[in-house]
């Protein structure tokens, strides 16, 4: 026997994933003393506040099933008594432990006690496997489930998985993948038990605070559980470590999907300013357009893009946010393709020749040697390689997202680079068909768009859309 003598194998079922926020509505326990099951209790929880609509279809337990059941204030005499003197058995156990803590901190009581998870054990015991959910460990080892996503049918598992590995290892290599599942998940100092456990596997946006609810840092992925779970990772270094142990509470909010987060994370960005991310650009945004038939320089003109329809841009080259930029892009591309630095405005002075003439960088288009044809082309040229994108559709397009975990859905609709815009229902998008607003170049959605579409199987689920 290589198992902890004393266990409560416990599961509890919740209004959310959020131990901060939601509220427990069932818990289930069972208790192993030396490997024989000697007691089983399981009770329904007024959470005191309403079952979201999600979560009485996933799990079951609705609002009238709780109504008349007693709040954790009134039995948490009873749930310490059986869990005290034991080793906290869960899968994914820090997010039970975290919402019997929180639970307990509600009427001013603490609760510790040791705590091994079974994902942990399950992933140390059979490494070669990638998926260790209760959903997989049931249909890899043939384990029964009288009610899936109940308190005690989801216990019952755990007890069957128990009397497995100890019947299939020996007793000091399960010792060991024991002390592995125990060890106590990298996290912020301050940071309440089972915040990050209870995060989801989908796309979404997180958001990270540090004393005083200060948000530190506003972030986005396809899951947020690991994304998260990185910012606490061993071996962090640097300012990602110093954002680590500054951070208080963690909250998040689910997308419809990866597009969809990262849109709603650019619309936040601009209206905050988290200490730990990157600055959001500047407002002007502009291209350079070259002016055929122009002899004296600069041949290159600015053209304003934010905000501006692109169907009446013409030919555009390059995005930029200063001028600073652009004339960094010219001076490579001068540099590159023997260009005037005179003719591309980055130098001044009416007479002789620019200085890259005199370096043998210019082919001497201002000392008289090539023809002004000849150097424009060669520009045109060179700025293709940074000429906007063609719109590859004849109009607007649509693209839906659903996320499965969540059931939230979105639509998106595009035209010539620019978000049209957003539906989070289909009342919402008919109502977006019958009226869609003008064009309106954003340059943080065009480059957004143009990243998603380069993503293998994403241009597929573009859609014509039509008004």
């Amino acid at each position: 026997m290589s198992l902890p003598d004393s266990l409560v194998l416990i599961d509890v079922e919740t209004t959310g994933a959020n131990p901060l926020r939601d509220r427990v509505t069932e818990i289930a326990v069972l208790r192993i003393e030396r490997g024989e099951l000697v007691e089983r209790w399981e009770t329904l929880v007024n959470p005191e506040c309403p079952i979201p609509p999600l979560i009485q279809r996933l799990v079951g337990i609705t609002d009238a099933m709780v109504a008349d059941a007693p709040t954790f204030a009134a039995i948490a005499d009873e749930v310490r008594a059986r869990l005290g003197a034991a080793v906290f058995v869960a899968h994914n156990a820090r997010f039970d432990y975290g919402f019997i803590r929180s639970e307990f901190a509600r009427i001013d009581q603490s609760f510790d006690a040791p705590v091994l998870c079974t994902v942990k054990l399950s992933r140390a015991l059979y490494p070669e496997h990638h998926r260790h959910g209760l959903d997989a460990l049931i249909e890899r080892h043939g384990f029964t489930c009288g009610a899936r996503h109940r308190a005690m049918g989801d216990t019952e598992v755990l007890w069957q998985f128990a009397r497995l590995v100890t019947a299939s290892f020996a007793p000091e290599l399960l010792a060991r993948a024991v002390e592995r599942a125990m060890k106590r998940p990298a996290r912020a100092a301050e940071l309440p038990e089972g915040v990050l456990e209870g995060l989801p596997e989908s796309p979404g946006l997180y958001y990270l605070y540090g004393d005083n609810d200060q948000l530190l840092y506003l972030g986005r992925s396809a899951c947020l559980r690991a994304r998260v779970m990185e910012h606490f990772a061993p071996g962090v270094k640097g300012k990602d470590a110093e954002l680590a142990q500054r951070v208080r509470r963690v909250d998040w909010e689910e997308s419809a999907g990866e597009l969809t987060a990262t849109l709603r994370e650019a619309g936040l960005l601009r209206g905050r300013c988290p200490q730990y991310n990157r600055a959001a650009g500047g407002a002007e945004v502009f291209g350079l357009q070259y002016v055929p038939g122009r002899r004296r320089p600069p041949i290159l003109q600015r053209v304003p893009l934010a905000g501006s329809d692109p169907a009446a841009w013409g030919d555009v080259h390059g995005t930029f946010r200063a001028k600073q930029e652009a004339d960094n892009l010219l001076r490579e591309l001068a540099q590159a393709y023997q260009l005037c630095l005179k003719r591309l405005g980055l130098e001044g002075g009416k007479e002789g020749a620019c200085s890259a003439h005199a370096a043998k960088r210019c082919a001497g288009v201002c000392a008289g040697k090539e023809s002004i044809a000849a150097h424009d082309q060669r520009l045109l040229g060179a700025l293709g390689a940074v000429k906007l994108r063609a719109w590859p559709w004849a109009g607007p397009v649509l693209v839906a997202e659903r996320c499965a975990h969540s059931g939230s859905e979105a639509w998106h609709v595009f035209d010539r680079w620019c978000l049209l815009g957003s539906a989070d229902s289909v009342s919402a998008l008919e109502a977006l068909r019958a009226e869609l607003p003008p064009r309106r170049f954003d340059l943080d959605i065009y480059r957004i768009l143009v990243r998603w579409l380069a993503a293998d199987g994403n241009r597929e689920r573009v859609e014509p859309f039509s008004a």
